[in-house]
């Protein structure tokens, strides 16, 4: 006897949405300044234990030894070596944040991207270190976008890269269909870097996974955006586990049709014939925005100090501006 037709095709709809989704949980650590490798490993084993329907399992920037760069070590030093016996201990893929390598006598922040066989396939750089403050640490050239077989493609930034809208829009542009971004922020722009996370999502049509740090680290508010910019996730100041399934097709079909019908953001950013004159080379970014002057740290406005005509020194009167 031949089955309806229609069974049939349910159960490849069915098949297709299922090989569509990807499972991730992200873990907003709380943890000391540094030395949380140990505190890394139970969480990932408890996830591992706890769903075991989880594919994917990601890490705050710097998590696991902080922002201190004597803590780095060499490329497949001793802590990747640990990572990648747990990726294969739990049959995960891991992100596990960042961490400050040292190749050819120079220091990177790292995210290195290991299969759930233990094999890291790729190893990102962060391309904008966070000047001034991230003193002594090289910026990366190159983008990493890779496959998790059969299901889709995963970008990875850090942190300060997602606010440089040409970064995640490359990774895109390359089939990046998720991009996971480790951020280590305990300071007061929290809030604005939701926004630019939101804004990532909805035009560039993609899943943006922003887990931040906690505890000793960081201020936490990690945040899961969908491919409309729809929020799907905010956690609180404090450590919290986030277990989602993000689903590609939607991405794909929001790429196709746009978001309820609406904008189809990449097609245009492709199809319009309009240069942008910066974006040819560094050397005609740093000439066309030279009048900028030096990348340093502020000084201090406690210097605002006037000697009057006896010699004394004086408060200057602050200036007032007013808004009509």
């Amino acid at each position: 006897m031949v089955r309806p037709r229609y069974r049939v095709t349910r159960a490849t709809v069915i098949r297709d949405e299922f090989m569509s989704l990807l499972s991730i949980a992200t873990i907003q650590l709380d943890g000391a300044a540094a030395d949380n490798l140990d505190l890394v490993e139970r969480e990932v084993r408890s996830i591992a234990t706890r769903f075991p329907w989880v594919m994917m399992a990601a890490v705050g920037e710097l998590a696991i030894h902080g922002a201190s760069l004597d803590k780095a070590e060499a490329a497949g030093g001793p802590t990747e070596r640990r990572l990648q016996a747990l990726a294969q201990e739990t049959g995960l893929w891991l992100i596990p944040g960042s961490l400050y390598e040292r190749r050819d006598g120079k220091i990177y922040n790292t995210t290195p991207v290991i299969d759930p066989q233990g094999e890291i396939i790729a190893r990102y750089d962060k391309l904008f270190p966070f000047l001034p403050y991230e003193k002594g640490v090289e910026s990366g050239t190159d983008y990493v976008v890779f496959e998790v077989p059969g299901i889709g493609q995963v970008g990875v930034a850090i942190c300060y890269d997602m606010w440089f809208p040409e970064a995640i829009r490359t990774m895109c542009a390359m089939g990046a269909e998720v991009i996971i971004l480790p951020t280590m922020t305990n300071t007061v722009d929290r809030d604005v870097e939701l926004a630019i996370a939101r804004a990532n999502a909805a035009i560039n049509q993609c899943y943006f996974v922003d887990i931040n740090v906690a505890g000793q680290q960081g201020n936490g508010r990690s945040v899961v955006y969908g491919p409309g910019g729809e929020l799907l996730h905010e956690a609180g100041a404090g450590r919290e586990i986030m277990a989602f399934e993000l689903d590609l097709q939607q991405v794909r079909r929001l790429r196709e049709r746009g978001w309820n019908g609406l904008g189809q953001v990449l097609k245009s950013f492709r199809d319009a014939p309009v240069s942008f004159p910066l974006h040819v080379d560094p050397a005609a970014r740093q000439s066309g925005m030279s009048g900028l002057g030096q990348l340093t740290m502020p000084d201090r406005q406690d210097d605002r100090l006037a000697v009057d005509d006896m010699g004394e020194v004086r408060a200057s009167k602050p200036r007032l501006s007013v808004i009509e």
